[in-house]
């Protein structure tokens, strides 16, 4: 019944701790379009891909005491960082929801900018699209974060790196 869960559980586990409701969508929608068997749907949203069934979930895991939530005040907004509790790592060792390479793939992720996650799962989600029309979606939809053709570039530099990772 909570098998998602514990996969999402999984992910927060890996990393430590994550901070930003933001990074936390498009690591787990990367995640998901490189082959890891994450369920949630998404679809194209102000931010890029975006999944209200990953909000829920994360809600719920919030609810039931395996993950804290801790709301921070930051300048003009607020920044949310998830850790999992001691309930959680214990909900943890008593599922059978073992996703190898989870733990490598999601910790490097953790290590990006939740902008540069946010134009590589944008690339992602065009990724039916050319290159060139990736590219131009992008300048259209993310006018106002100002990506550069060498940060495009580096997005699909990326996703090559995430998939080797899979693959070795």
């Amino acid at each position: 019944m909570l098998k998602e869960h514990a996969k999402l559980l999984g992910a927060f586990a890996a990393c430590g701790e994550i901070t930003g409701r933001k990074k936390l969508q498009k690591m787990i929608y990367i995640a998901k379009k490189i082959s890891f068997p994450f369920q949630e749907k998404f679809q194209f949203h102000f931010y890029g891909p975006y999944s209200e069934e990953l909000t829920l979930r994360v809600e719920e895991l919030c609810n039931m005491g395996f993950i804290e939530e801790v709301r921070e005040k930051k300048g003009g907004y607020y920044q949310y960082r998830y850790t999992v509790t001691p309930e959680g790592a214990d909900f943890l060792k008593h599922t059978e929801v073992a996703i190898p390479s989870l733990k490598e793939t999601v910790t490097e992720m953790n290590g990006q900018s939740a902008r540069f996650l946010e134009l590589v799962s944008t690339v992602l989600y065009f990724d039916h699209l050319s290159r060139e029309e990736v590219a131009d979606k992008i300048f259209t939809l993310k006018r106002k974060q100002r990506y550069t053709e060498e940060e495009i570039d580096q997005a699909y530099d990326y996703i090559e790196q995430l998939n080797k990772q899979l693959t070795h």
